[in-house]
């Protein structure tokens, strides 16, 4: 199989309506006005010799190898800055462009090492390529003159290699950085002949701005910045697409292999997430699936207290079957139960809720999605009929004002964060609600028009205020609600709304904002333009998520953003398939597409396919199945992919439920803090062995394809089958397309869905079916999937949660850029050199009383329990809150995070616990693991 590498294209496609026909090179083309001469002839399949163009980035001219002549006008103009013309006539191949272009290419390759035979771009170098594009056979000017080739290589990323005696100065990657990524990181430093590439006024790529999301690598022509891994192996020899499973983004890679072994993953220019684009995890960090500590044999226990036994799949699975069976006879089925994985493919996801349903005969399944996003589908759903976002991504690049609510997406969604960055610079306004000060309040060449640093629990009464702003100064779009949304929530939630107690001068002080600010923010979203909304976690893990989804949705219908693009509700997702795991019927009241198992209908359908009788009742959710373990009346729990042990609130709660199981079986990659309480563990498998599909926060619908064979010997899906079939329900399917087969003839929203569709489209978004063969980019365009929008009512009710004197401090959690969840799989790369420990943040005056200082060993405590991290003293947070990550098991922030949670779906409130820190009596260089409190 050869590598096939994307097309480059020269300069960027131009969306224009308007069509130009010209002659190139005496072929007819047609493009859309405002194209390139370059991108023009590229399309045509004409080749112009470039190095300064690339279709990532707008076109620069500085590089003269893209000269062409055009009839009519004098010079020889650079292809990738002139625009075409009606009419135009372009000669691409003259003897006086040929002359041109090798005497440029002559020029750089006088001051250029001519290593080629050991240069780890040799096959995949454009000034290679170029040379022999242009005929060049000989250097006039020889190579003893002034050169830059005893230049020091920089190292310092463990990713890639800057090496400056190989810079042609095309500014590619300057130009990458700060149009692509948005970081502004890089620049040329000196003048002539001493122009160089630099990471500004910083010793080191490390120690810069960079982000090393790769796209200064991705965009450069030569060997000056080259990824380590294809220094150490070469290039690829064969290539696979498939998608990335670290966050919700969902970015379509092209695994470049030799073999079985991964050279490096190229962000795909096609890809309808990311656009060519990625971020430091799915570039860089995938050694993860080949590292050491990876459990690759199934293993056994009878007991916790015991070592693990190495044994065969067959051995494990019959263990596992006759425990979970046993369970079932002496006390039933609903004593059992499972959890869903969000990192795990649909299919993978599908056949173990299929599992628990059919063979270990009860509803009681749940998924990690429900510790972070389940408030969006229950909010989402009452007031919209549909549990999911209701835009693409690329709807951003038409928004005009963005209200950013409890998400950091260049932290925790990247490459959306950039896209997002893209539009703030080229003209949209900026509204970020957060107690935390992030990056994007103030940033390169973007700032915050409002930052509203609501305090901790105070949401649902900022998007009231907001609200009656709208409603009492006549601002809300009246044809919008009388077209399209219920006549009669509207009345009651507007005589609600308008009560004088949800006025911005009401709930100042409890929000923590002035109420000035907050109707500023209010007019700006009702009358900016198109209004889009952006949240993540600090929306939904609170004790009101589900009703401060209900209020965004409220703000959004009364405003009329909603239906077309640039508006929109947008949930970010945490992880890669968090919205898969939804809508694969991960919950205990839900089949796939959020149909009721109590609608004997629905379940007749179901029951039919599988064969088998289904209850007619929702089951447990897991803080019941929990709770019912500590009570001795839940007794056994299959656990896919996830770590309930590390990422879930309070973690005494947690393993004391686990250890009072009969049995555990544990589905992952390695050995967890949740595996410490489990009879069976059976291996994972990583995306990278993995056939299937996710689906991202866009509710796009993309192919996940193997580059290697199962580390394990088998996939998850078979074995999951194999395990149903023991406990007396047979499951086989020839190969996860047949999964994903019976997932669009029991779903209504994947009914056209299929991996022959998939294959061929690329991805599609759900809704997919006969009314959109080709899915459907922006819901409610014409109507709500319920009919009409219905508003609810969102009283605010404050937290039980309350500071004290002896809590005074709120602490809040999140994540960071390098790092992915419970840093399973992260802290497996080299991703620690920017984050080997979590840190809590502390407001310097909240420190000082404390006695606290820079790096103190500080101890966390809560009416839950204690750990112990270092402190950073930041401005960052506000006084009174704290805020740190949970990516490292050493610290356990949730051993202090309460187990409350929200009201209509028990999705923890992570976001609000009272803390108070102290100095730690531990030395500063000591780790200290977290205790968990009587």
């Amino acid at each position: 199989m050869t590598l096939i590498r994307e097309p480059d294209h020269g300069t960027p496609a131009v969306d224009a309506a308007t069509l130009v026909s010209l002659t190139i090179d005496g072929r007819a083309v047609t493009v859309p006005e405002g194209t390139s001469v370059l991108r023009a002839a590229s399309e045509a399949g004409i080749s112009i010799p470039k190095l300064c163009a690339t279709d990532s980035v707008k076109a620069f001219g500085s590089c003269r190898l893209c000269l062409v002549e055009i009839e009519g006008r004098t010079g020889t103009p650079s292809s990738c800055t002139t625009p075409v013309a009606e009419g135009m006539v372009v000669a691409t191949q003259t003897p006086r462009l040929a002359k041109l272009r090798r005497g440029v290419m002559e020029l750089y390759i006088s001051d250029h090492p001519l290593d080629c035979l050991t240069c780890a771009a040799n096959g995949n170098c454009e000034l290679q390529d170029m040379a022999g594009a242009v005929g060049l056979r000989e250097v006039r000017y020889g190579s003893d003159g002034a050169n830059h080739r005893a230049a020091e290589k920089d190292t310092s990323t463990p990713y890639f290699t800057y090496d400056p005696s190989k810079c042609i100065v095309c500014s590619r990657c300057v130009r990458a950085c700060e149009e692509v990524q948005g970081t502004f990181a890089l620049t040329i430093e000196g003048r002539g002949f001493d122009s160089r590439v630099s990471p500004g006024a910083h010793e080191s790529f490390l120690d810069s701005e960079c982000v090393s999301c790769g796209a200064c690598v991705e965009a450069c022509p030569t060997a000056t910045l080259t990824e380590t891994s294809v220094i150490q192996h070469g290039q690829g020899e064969h290539a696979v697409s498939t998608t990335c499973a670290y966050c919700g983004v969902g970015c379509s890679f092209r695994a470049e292999m030799q073999g079985e072994t991964v050279v490096r993953m190229v962000p795909e220019k096609t890809g309808g997430a990311n656009a060519g684009h990625s971020c430091v995890k799915g570039r860089f960090a995938f050694g993860y699936a080949t590292h050491p500590d990876r459990v690759t044999t199934p293993m056994i226990r009878e007991s916790i207290d015991e070592p693990w036994r190495e044994t065969t799949w067959e051995e494990a699975i019959a263990f596992a079957a006759d425990r979970f069976t046993a369970i079932q006879a002496a006390h039933g089925p609903h004593t059992i139960g499972g959890i869903t994985s969000s990192r795990c493919t649909n299919e993978e996801v599908f056949v173990v809720q299929k599992m628990i349903r059919a063979a270990f005969g009860t509803n009681n399944v749940d998924t990690c999605a429900r510790v972070c996003h389940a408030p969006t589908g229950y909010g989402l759903k009452q007031t919209f009929g549909t549990s999911a976002g209701t835009q693409d991504f690329q709807s951003v690049e038409h928004a005009d004002v963005i209200l950013l609510i409890g998400a950091n997406p260049t932290d925790g969604h990247p490459v959306f964060g950039s896209r997002m960055k893209q539009r703030l610079r080229a003209g949209a306004t900026l509204i970020v609600a957060d107690p935390r000060r992030i990056d994007l309040v103030r940033t390169p060449h973007v700032q915050a028009a409002h930052h509203l640093a609501l305090r901790p629990g105070s949401n649902v009464a900022l998007i009231n205020a907001m609200a009656h702003v709208v409603m009492t100064e006549g601002l809300e779009d009246r044809a919008f609600i009388a077209e399209r949304c219920d006549p009669d929530s509207f009345a009651e939630w507007a005589a609600f709304i308008r009560q004088p107690q949800n006025a911005p001068e009401a709930l100042e002080g409890l929000i923590g904002v002035p109420a000035a600010d907050i109707r500023a923010a209010a007019r700006l979203y009702a009358t900016g333009g198109n209004g889009a909304i952006y949240y993540g976690l600090g929306v939904t893990e609170h004790s009101q998520g589900s009703t401060m989804v209900m209020g965004l949705a409220n703000l959004a219908m009364a405003t009329g953003n909603i239906g077309r693009r640039g508006v929109g509700v947008n949930p970010l997702r945490g992880q890669n398939n968090v919205q898969g795991s939804c809508d694969m019927g991960s919950f205990p009241h839900e089949f796939s597409g959020y149909r009721s198992v109590t609608d004997d209908t629905v379940r007749a359908t179901f029951e039919a396919a599988w064969g088998a009788a289904l209850q007619t009742e929702p089951g447990l959710r897991l803080p019941n199945m929990l709770d019912a373990a500590v009570a001795g009346t839940f007794k056994g729990l299959f656990i896919q992919g996830e770590d309930i042990a590390q990422s879930d609130p309070n973690t005494r709660h947690v393993t004391a439920a686990l250890r009072a199981m009969d049995c555990v079986v544990v589905m992952d990659l390695f050995q967890n803090e949740t595996a410490a309480y489990a009879h069976v563990f059976l291996p994972g498998t990583s995306f990278l062995e993995k056939d299937g599909t996710f689906t991202n926060a866009e509710r796009r619908i993309n192919r996940v394809r193997p580059a290697m064979r199962p580390k394990t010997g088998t996939h998850e899906w078979q074995a999951v089958c194999d395990l149903a079939t023991a406990m007396g329900h047979p499951m086989a399917y020839d190969d996860p397309s047949q999964i994903m087969d019976e997932i669009a003839a029991l779903t209504p929203t994947f009914a056209g869905v299929s991996f022959d569709r998939l294959d061929r489209l690329g991805s599609v978004q759900w809704p997919c079916n006969d009314a959109a063969p080709e899915g459907t980019p922006i819901m409610h365009a014409d109507g709500f999937v319920r009919g009409q929008g219905r508003f609810m009512v969102t009283d605010f009710v404050a937290t039980e949660e309350r500071t004290t004197r002896a809590f005074p401090l709120i602490l809040t959690t999140g994540r960071i850029l390098s790092q992915y969840n419970v840093g399973a799989q992260t802290r497996r790369t080299a991703n620690v050199t920017w984050h080997a420990e979590d840190r809590l943040e502390i407001h310097p005056h909240d420190a000082e009383v404390r006695g606290i200082a820079e790096g103190d060993r500080v101890s966390l405590a809560s009416r839950m329990g204690a750990t112990s991290l270092r402190a950073t003293l930041t401005e960052r947070v506000p006084p009174g809150v704290v805020y740190t990550t949970f990516h490292h098991p050493i610290t356990g922030a949730n051993v202090v995070t309460t187990d409350r949670g929200d009201w209509a779906t028990d999705c923890p409130e992570y976001k609000v616990t009272a803390v108070q820190v102290t100095l730690a009596n531990a030395p500063a260089d000591t780790p200290t693991a977290p205790v968990a409190a009587e």
